[in-house]
């Protein structure tokens, strides 16, 4: 039933061994400082089974990151400890590239010395944000200027530099649930009159400058991108996603990128609504390169959307929270174990609902 899913899948450069593709995951893990602990090794040997890990979402700047603990790819410190996470997932013959993550207004000024957050324009996310003190209000974000975008591009080229120098086999922009990139695509926060806002080619205009410049460290078969264009993610919507979504398709087709995911909210989605119009068709018709949906799956629905031709690969989220040997237990037809009481787990420090998982082989071992 679950064969479509285990077929090889060529992502860009990339040969995936499978189309079932970990999905970037928040752990928080890291120091405060955003440098990768030991335990992070571990985590990620663990799934390295995957046809390709996406790494959580990674801080290109002190700037850009405002999740406790994430991690982050600005210092020469945090890119010397990924070298042994990705030398683990590779000799356990896994494949791994970087998320790089500008998060914008959704920076709340304590991990700023109390400075503002910068979007493309003056708009204040919804909602609290996470930080070392607790929940505090988020704040309004000061638009960014024309003359800062260079540095902003900059941030992007080193971060992608420093994680070519860890070893990574590739990089994926996060211009999705609405952080920095996916702030100047859709016209709800991109209020901006100048070359960066308006029509949809304007505010595409970022997400290229940015693509074009990973594109110069790694090539274009080895930069990808992540896209949420299907409904309100975190404050941040667009009221005509198929024309804007489909110009920054027609980008992505242009510069060759390696490959598309998209994230597509499901019943229990994590972001946005679920009533909306499902804009991968729309992509699907301009992009011509591996499309990788994201939307809750369960083994099922995933290989029948691969082998429709919907989607070239499936990429999984929290099933590979609990479930490290995810790729073996849906080729086996197991149980896939739930994460009911994880999110208390999520992003707490400790190998607690981190590394404890057990495989489905230490399952069946411990009752027999």
């Amino acid at each position: 039933m679950h064969d479509p899913l285990f077929q090889p899948v060529r992502l860009g450069a990339i040969e995936a061994p499978n189309r079932i593709v970990m999905a970037p995951l928040t752990r928080g893990r890291a120091t405060a400082d955003g440098v990768p602990t030991p335990i992070m090794v571990e985590y990620y040997r663990q799934r390295a089974s995957a046809g390709l890990i996406i790494t959580e979402a990674t801080g290109i700047s002190r700037e850009g990151l405002g999740w406790p603990s994430a991690p982050g790819i600005w210092s020469d410190e945090q890119t010397e400890a990924w070298k042994p996470i990705v030398e683990a997932v590779h000799q356990a013959s896994g494949r791994i590239v970087m998320q790089l993550w500008h998060m914008g207004r959704i920076v709340h000024p304590y991990f700023l010395g109390g400075e503002p957050p910068v979007s493309a324009s003056a708009t204040t996310a919804p909602g609290h944000a996470h930080t070392p003190e607790g929940t505090k209000d988020f704040e309004p974000a000061r638009p960014l200027r024309i003359d800062e975008m260079p540095r902003l591009i900059e941030d992007y080229g080193r971060a992608a530099e420093n994680a070519k120098k860890a070893g990574f086999d590739g990089v994926q922009l996060h211009a999705a649930n609405g952080y920095l990139i996916d702030q100047f695509l859709r016209d709800g926060t991109n209020l901006r009159d100048d070359d960066y806002g308006g029509t949809p080619q304007n505010r595409v205009r970022l997400m290229r400058e940015v693509m074009e410049r990973l594109i110069a460290v790694w090539g274009k078969d080895r930069v990808s991108i992540r896209l949420s264009p299907n409904g309100e993610s975190q404050g941040v919507d667009d009221s005509n996603p198929a024309a804007t979504f489909g110009e920054a398709a027609r980008v992505l087709q242009e510069l060759g990128a390696s490959f598309v995911e998209l994230r597509q909210p499901g019943p229990e989605g994590t972001f946005g609504q679920t009533d909306v119009p499902q804009q991968d068709g729309v992509i699907r018709s301009i992009y011509t390169g591996p499309l990788v949906l994201n939307s809750d799956y369960a083994p099922e629905n995933a290989a029948a959307d691969v082998a429709s031709g919907r989607a070239d690969a499936i990429s999984f989220g929290r099933p590979f929270i609990s479930n490290p040997d995810l790729v073996d237990r849906i080729r086996q037809g197991a149980h896939i174990n739930p994460n009911k009481g994880v999110p208390q787990t999520w992003y707490f420090p400790g190998e607690a609902g981190y590394t404890d998982y057990p495989t489905l082989a230490e399952e069946t071992a411990s009752v027999e």
